[in-house]
C-alpha cells in the first residue's frame, strides 16, 4: 500500500492536481469559518451588480477626522474620472456643428478637451438646425463641466428648526484614513443581481457542488461496480439481463433522462441530496460497461479458479480475488464521476432543473442567475467568469488525478 501511494505520488500529473483540488478544499473550509462568516444568500446590496472593489460608509467618511494632502494629480485625475465618454463625445459633437477643427484632437486628453470647450463654447450661440432642447442639453454640459472644475468645496448640511443649516465643509484636499471609518466592505467580486456577496457565495456554491459531484459519484460507482461485476463474474442470464438494462440507459442519453426525472420532481423536492442522487442514478452505465469487461479478463485466472475449487463464496470471490485488481480502475471511475457530477449540476441549474433556488447556492445557479439578469451583456463579468473558472479549476484537477493515476496504473503508459 506505501508504495502504490509513492507511486501514485510520484506522478506529477496526479500531484498537480491534487494540489489544486486541496487548494479548493481548504478555501471552501477555511472562508467561510475564519474569513467571512453567516449566510452565502444574505442580501447586503440594494440594487443590482455592485462591481468589485472597497465600498467605505460615505456617512461615516464624512463625520471621520480629516487630513489635507496635497496630491499634484489629484484634481485632474478627479475631472478625468467625472467626465464620461458620453460627455466627451457630446463635447466634440459641439465643435463639429461649430467648424472647428479635432482631427488632432485625443478624447482622452482631459486638460486639452477642457481647454477647447472653455475657448469655444459660448451659450448664447444658436446653431442652425439645432433645437433647443439640444441647446439646453449643452448648456447643462456647460455648467456641469464648470462646477467639476471650479467647485473646490462641498457643504455637509443638516436640518434644524425646519432649515436647513451648515454644519461643516469639504474640500479638495480633505482625505480619511479608511481605517478609521466605521464602515468598510470589501468586495473582491462585487454583488449578484441580487445584492449578495459573490465571493461569499461562490466559495459556498463550490462547496455545495463538490458535495453534488461526491455523492452522484458514490452512487453511480457503486451501481456500476455492482452490476459490472455480478454481470461480468457471473455471466449467462444474469450478464444478459444486466447488459439489456445498460443497454436500455446507454440508448437513451442520460442528459435527457436526466432533464425528465429532475422536471418531473418538482422545484420544492429538488434539494442537492435529491439532485445529486438523480445524477446518480442516470450516470452509471459506462462503469457498469467498464467494470464488466474487466471481470470478464480476470475470471478465469488461476487464483479466482481456485478460490472456486476451495468452496469459497460468489461474495467471497468477488471482494476478496477480483475487487482488488481493479480497484485502481474503480478509483479513476469514481474520479471522472465526480467531475461529471459537477458539470451535469451546472448543466441541470442553467435550464433551471437544479436544486431549489431559496435554500443553498451552487455554481449552476450562479450562473443561471447571471444568465436570467443579463450579466453578460451588461459588462458584469465578476457575476460569471469566476463561477466557469472554478468549475474549469474542479474539472481540470480531477482528470488531471485521473489521468496521473492512469500513467502509474497502466503498463502501456508507464515511462
Amino acid at each position: 500500500m506505501k508504495n502504490t501511494l509513492r507511486q501514485v505520488f510520484h506522478s506529477s500529473k496526479f500531484l498537480v492536481g491534487f494540489i489544486i483540488f486541496a487548494l479548493i478544499l481548504l478555501t471552501v473550509w477555511l472562508y467561510p469559518l475564519l474569513i467571512n462568516p453567516g449566510n452565502p444568500l444574505e442580501m447586503i446590496g440594494v440594487g443590482t451588480f455592485a462591481k468589485p472593489g472597497t465600498y467605505v460608509s460615505l456617512y461615516d467618511a464624512v463625520n471621520t477626522r480629516t487630513e489635507t494632502l496635497r496630491l499634484p494629480d489629484a484634481d485632474d485625475k478627479r475631472v478625468a474620472y467625472l467626465l464620461s465618454d458620453a460627455d466627451r463625445v457630446a463635447m466634440i459633437e459641439w465643435f463639429g456643428i461649430m467648424d472647428i477643427d479635432v482631427s488632432e484632437l485625443d478624447a482622452t486628453d482631459t486638460d486639452a478637451l477642457l481647454d477647447l470647450w472653455f475657448e469655444n463654447y459660448d451659450p448664447a450661440i444658436k446653431p442652425k438646425g439645432m433645437t433647443q432642447a439640444r441647446r439646453n442639453f449643452f448648456k447643462r454640459l456647460d455648467k456641469s463641466i464648470r462646477q467639476i472644475r471650479s467647485a473646490d468645496t462641498l457643504k455637509v448640511m443638516h436640518p434644524e428648526e425646519d432649515e436647513l443649516v451648515e454644519r461643516s465643509s469639504i474640500t479638495k484636499t480633505d482625505y480619511v484614513n479608511v481605517g478609521d471609518v466605521a464602515n468598510v466592505k470589501l468586495l473582491p467580486l462585487g454583488t449578484d443581481n441580487f445584492g449578495r456577496d459573490v465571493l461569499k457565495e461562490l466559495v459556498s456554491a463550490t462547496g455545495t457542488s463538490i458535495v453534488i459531484g461526491l455523492i452522484a459519484g458514490v452512487v453511480a460507482t457503486l451501481i456500476g461496480l455492482t452490476l459490472g461485476l455480478l454481470a461480468g463474474y457471473v455471466g449467462g442470464l444474469v450478464d444478459d439481463v444486466i447488459m439489456f438494462i445498460t443497454n436500455i440507459f446507454t440508448v437513451i442519453p442520460s442528459f435527457v433522462l436526466l432533464i425528465l426525472i429532475s422536471y418531473s420532481i418538482g422545484q420544492e423536492q429538488r434539494g442537492a441530496s435529491v439532485v445529486a442522487l438523480v445524477i446518480g442514478f442516470t450516470s452509471w452505465t459506462w462503469t457498469a460497461r467498464s467494470v464488466r469487461s474487466q471481470v470478464i479478463s480476470l475470471r478465469n485466472r488461476d487464483h479466482v479458479n481456485l478460490s472456486k475449487l476451495s468452496g469459497h463464496s460468489l461474495v467471497r470471490i468477488i471482494v476478496t480475488d477480483i475487487l482488488p485488481y481493479i480497484a485502481s480502475y474503480v478509483v479513476m471511475a469514481f474520479i471522472l464521476q465526480v467531475s461529471s457530477g459537477i458539470l451535469s449540476e451546472a448543466q441541470l441549474s442553467l435550464l433551471g432543473l437544479g436544486p431549489k433556488t431559496t435554500v443553498t447556492p451552487t455554481l449552476g445557479l450562479m450562473m443561471n442567475w447571471a444568465m436570467l439578469y443579463s450579466a453578460h451583456t451588461n459588462g458584469s463579468w465578476w457575476a460569471y467568469f469566476p463561477v466557469i473558472l472554478t468549475i474549469t479549476l474542479i474539472s481540470f484537477s480531477l482528470n488531471l488525478m485521473n489521468t496521473g493515476l492512469d500513467q502509474v496504473f497502466n503498463p502501456t503508459l508507464r515511462d
